[in-house]
């Protein structure tokens, strides 16, 4: 299986990819080919809904946008890797998955497996209702496959987040594909 990851957090040492190393390295550990696409690192500009792609593209912006794009169309399962922010994803996350607005009609042809990586300071049971909100919505709206979720409470910094269970639940969520 083709897994793709969307990682959206400006961190390249951070919490986020102490949970996107892990799930990598569990994935492949079972034979799965696993990319990654470090949305914050493109040129990515917000969809400003003028509907031209008529749902099905192109786009009119000329950006970054088509790597996206290409990663997401040949995958076979996506997995939303974000830190919370002001308790949503990351605003680098968000502007790729509202560009898939103009590949919506491609997105419902496909049959995805999705999953979602997430960490955050806060311990608070709540902590993750909105987000997780969120991306229940897009498994509904998408016909996605929810194949699980890592919420990582406490995760303020990297050393606690290595030492905390979570690591070890996103390798075995990406061994367990």
């Amino acid at each position: 299986m083709r897994i793709l990851i969307l990682q959206g957090s400006p961190h390249m040492k951070g919490s986020t990819h102490v949970l996107v190393h892990e799930f990598a390295e569990g994935a492949r550990s079972v034979g799965h080919e696993v990319v990654r696409i470090d949305v914050d690192r493109l040129d990515i500009h917000p969809c400003t809904g003028c509907l031209s792609c008529g749902y099905n593209g192109p786009c009119v912006q000329d950006d970054d946008n088509f790597i996206v794009k290409n990663g997401v169309l040949g995958a076979d399962m996506l997995v939303f890797a974000t830190p919370l922010y002001y308790y949503g994803m990351s605003a680098q996350l968000k502007t790729a998955i509202d560009r898939f607005c103009s590949y919506d009609g491609q997105l419902h042809r496909k049959h995805f497996k999705s999953a979602l990586l997430t960490v955050a300071w806060n311990t608070a049971p709540w902590t993750f209702n909105g987000l997780v909100a969120h991306y229940q919505t897009l498994v509904t709206y998408l016909g996605l496959e929810d194949c699980g979720m890592v919420l990582g409470y406490g995760c303020d910094n990297p050393r606690l987040t290595r030492a905390s269970k979570y690591p070890g639940e996103a390798y075995a969520l990406g061994a367990s594909l």
